[in-house]
């Protein structure tokens, strides 16, 4: 893997299983390093018996792995390395015992041990009899990985190996290399490589006094996985947090604060040379007026708080002239969509990323699920785990971001 280090196209991670189709995955391999990628294959025992494994070695100009009890590669973990080095992991064949094993969790050989593992998005591109495709199991199997982030392309229809017709065909290894490349941002390294940006994220405190403040319940768990998510995806990241027990994800620029005009400053320090903004940290929207200086001691009387506004960094930097790309987010405990809507009016923003909070929902939770709105569009991301809902995210901000950009652009040239 040492020449692969000072490769500069996508790395992806090749899984080949154990279906006819896989005579077509070495022209696969050839066709993404046409385009500039760099290709490692991984096959299962079945694989083996229809294509060889020298096959893929001359094709790919690596060593193929496909043994999770390899003494040599294992003694320095090798199935760790492989996932980590993958910015996509792509399988072409996957048999319906791939798909099952996926859905479930199982870890019964080297690849499915990596698609545990790693944190780049997988592709699935299916390959079986009609019949089997059609299957309750099977069908319900890919709903699942759906749900969970992974992409399935195909299959398509035609003629079967077992000689009947329908759909189940692997799709032509140049229509996987075009949904590899020309659909919306799927390789982590290729969406956002080059851009800025600035992301938000955590709780603010506000002083009532040396001892007590005024905050919420953000983990700054969302804001962290999509700072992740955006460095993966080749992004410049600073991350201006508030105060978390969260480890910087590695890449990243960390900037500490604590209250919103701290953050507010912070970003605006940050924001002139910004392609990206996101706006994640739940913001304090009122501060104490006038803070005590010293410990307020308890008393018999009640004690009235006066609150003042705090400044809006999110809608301050969506409107500047010239501004980043602005997305903002939303958390709602009622009418999800009808808020998020007038905020992205409201605030002038390009998009929102809106959820419900609630004692079980949101915000200290390990899953999320997200109502993401533009100007003339919307998507919804199911729920998921936020390191998988923060890849969709940014998947879907990149698209966003370059039809923008595009469409900017030629508003210019024909001006």
């Amino acid at each position: 893997m040492t020449e692969s280090n000072q490769h500069r196209g996508p790395r992806i991670l090749l899984g080949v299983t154990g279906g006819i189709a896989a005579y077509k995955s070495p022209e696969l391999v050839r066709l993404l390093r046409e385009r500039g990628a760099d290709v490692q294959v991984v096959m299962t025992g079945s694989a083996r018996q229809f294509v060889s494994a020298a096959t893929f070695q001359a094709v790919s100009a690596h060593r193929v792995r496909g043994d999770l009890w390899d003494a040599e590669a294992e003694a320095a973990m090798g199935h760790i390395e492989l996932a980590r080095w993958a910015d996509l992991v792509l399988i072409a064949p996957a048999t319906a015992h791939c798909m099952g094993s996926l859905a479930n969790g199982l870890a019964g050989d080297l690849l499915t041990t990596l698609c545990l593992v790693t944190e780049a998005p997988v592709i699935l591109a299916p390959a079986m009899n009609h019949s089997m495709w059609g299957n309750t199991a099977v069908q319900a199997n890919r709903q699942l990985l759906e749900q969970r982030g992974i992409r399935v392309i195909g299959p398509g229809v035609g003629d079967q190996a077992c000689g009947e017709t329908g759909p189940g065909r692997m799709l032509e290894p140049a229509d996987i290399v075009r949904a590899v490349f020309e659909e919306p941002a799927v390789l982590a390294s290729e969406s956002l490589r080059g851009l800025r940006t600035v992301i938000t994220a955590g709780p603010t405190r506000e002083p009532i006094d040396p001892v007590r403040y005024i905050t919420n319940r953000s983990s700054g768990k969302m804001g962290f996985a999509l700072a992740a998510a955006a460095q993966q995806a080749g992004a410049d990241v600073v991350l201006v947090t508030g105060p978390v027990a969260l480890q910087t994800p590695a890449g990243v620029d960390r900037v500490d604060v604590e209250t919103a005009q701290q953050m507010y400053d912070a970003v605006h320090g940050l924001i002139g040379e910004t392609d990206l903004f996101i706006a994640c940290a739940a913001v304090s929207d009122y501060r104490p007026q006038s803070p005590s200086e010293s410990k307020i001691k308890r008393s018999s009387k009640d004690i009235n708080l006066e609150l003042t506004k705090s400044q809006d960094t999110l809608a301050s930097v969506a409107t500047l002239d010239g501004g980043p790309f602005t997305v903002g987010f939303a958390a709602e405990t009622n009418d999800v969509i009808e808020h998020a809507r007038q905020k992205l009016e409201s605030k002038g923003l390009d998009m929102i990323a809106a959820n419900k909070v609630g004692p079980d929902c949101g915000f200290d939770q390990e899953t999320n699920s997200l109502n993401v709105l533009w100007r003339g569009g919307e998507a919804q991301l199911e729920q998921t785990t936020k390191g998988v809902l923060a890849r969709r995210l940014i998947e879907l901000i990149a698209q966003r971001y370059r039809e923008t950009t595009v469409s900017g652009n030629s508003s210019s040239q024909a001006g």
